[in-house]
């Protein structure tokens, strides 16, 4: 098997930063109202500032998603490395413009380059990390010899209130009784955020001085056998927990009535079980299965999609002996935002920008998805050779 080296970062983030004051400018208001539980859950998730594809003045999309993911990859191209010698082009998103074709297609048209291979992974927050261990392999195996994994979310086109007002007008009368509906179907819109990563993968490092990132291993466990969706869009929650898909209604027009066409999560859900199955589960078990000890580890980047959880998440590293101080964590949901799929690729990319690696020091990657609860963890070391990161 070959090694794999990630021999180029980029990131591309749409638009000018958009403050919590901002939001709802932005978004809307649903039926002209305030929300009523924005504050709350500003409070709670930390996040400060994040990025919409949305135009601040016309509330109309500058990008689609693919266009977004081309705009990163584009961005891999420098140093001698041009798009031309793409073998491969594996995209992750929870959030495709279309239902078909693929959204690797997609994005392999709008950069339009040369022949390649198109891969799409769809998913939720494992979708970025999905694209990337085909990458991985497919280099490791040999049959790439420079392969392109990417990452992206335009979510904010979902969050606008417009999508909405007929779901509001028709829950109303339900507010009263079961005023956790508004939470759940407001929840998100204060949580996610637009934007796109991207790695060039390789079997050699770049030689020139400094450090390069040799990318080990990608582990993936998912226990949707034990648990009913968690977070779900072009769909309804039944009372057994059973998705009921946009398509088994009578019409589309019916489903948007239903609100299937929104993105929800089952709050309560989550904070029950997302720690419990993607670290207290999944961890033991890439422990058994690799050999680390969190005194290898140099930084730890947990994605997890609210402040709330970081110390939920370092209790729970430590109840399995697993102790990595929280010195030497780097996440930057604060001002970046939550960006699902895409939130570990401008992880890595902002932690070699602005801290620097060294020769030696490993990366441990943890990326939770509470679509059923699904765990993926990525191990990535330091060795001698340099890692350019793309304008």
């Amino acid at each position: 098997m070959n090694p794999v080296y990630i021999q180029r970062l980029s990131a591309f983030l749409p638009n000018a930063p958009v403050s919590n004051d901002e939001m709802e400018k932005v978004l809307g208001q649903i039926n002209g109202k305030p929300s009523r539980v924005r504050r709350i859950i500003l409070r709670s998730n930390g996040i400060l500032t994040r990025h919409y594809v949305l135009d601040a003045q016309s509330g109309q999309p500058r990008y689609n998603n693919a266009q977004l993911t081309a705009e990163a990859v584009r961005g891999l191209a420098g140093d001698g490395v041009s798009l031309s010698q793409i073998d491969l082009l594996a995209c992750g998103t929870s959030s495709p413009d279309q239902l078909a074709p693929g959204h690797a297609v997609m994005v392999h048209g709008e950069l339009g380059s040369v022949p390649c291979e198109a891969v799409s992974f769809s998913g939720i927050c494992c979708a970025g990390m999905g694209a990337l261990k085909y990458a991985h392999m497919s280099v490791a195996t040999g049959s790439a010899r420079s392969a392109v994994a990417t990452g992206s979310e335009v979510v904010s086109t979902f969050m606008r209130a417009q999508q909405f007002a007929v779901e509001s007008l028709t829950t109303e009368a339900d507010l009263k009784k079961r005023p956790e509906l508004a939470f759940d179907r407001d929840f998100l819109r204060w949580m996610l955020s637009d934007g796109a990563g991207a790695m060039l993968l390789g079997p050699t490092p770049v030689h020139k001085n400094g450090v390069a990132l040799r990318l080990d291993w990608i582990e993936m466990i998912s226990y949707a056998h034990e648990q009913p969706a968690c977070m779900y869009g072009g769909a309804e929650k039944m009372p057994d927990g059973r998705l009921r898909g946009w398509r088994e209604y009578n019409s589309t027009v019916d489903a948007a009535q239903q609100c299937a066409f929104t993105v929800k999560q089952d709050v309560r859900q989550l904070n029950d079980h997302v720690v419990k199955y993607c670290i207290e589960r999944a961890l033991p078990e890439v422990l058994r299965r690799r050999d680390i000890k969190a005194d290898d580890i140099r930084w730890f980047l947990p994605h997890y999609s609210s402040e709330y959880f970081r110390d939920h998440v370092h209790q729970a590293i430590k109840r399995v002996g697993f102790d990595v101080p929280q010195e030497r964590w780097f996440s930057n949901l604060t001002h970046v935002g939550n960006v699902g799929s895409a939130s570990p690729y401008l992880m890595i990319e902002e932690l070699v920008r602005r801290h620097g690696i060294e020769a030696g020091d490993r990366i441990l990657m943890f990326v939770p998805e509470s679509g059923r609860f699904s765990a993926c963890y990525a191990l990535i070391t330091a060795v001698n050779g340099p890692l350019p990161i793309g304008d």
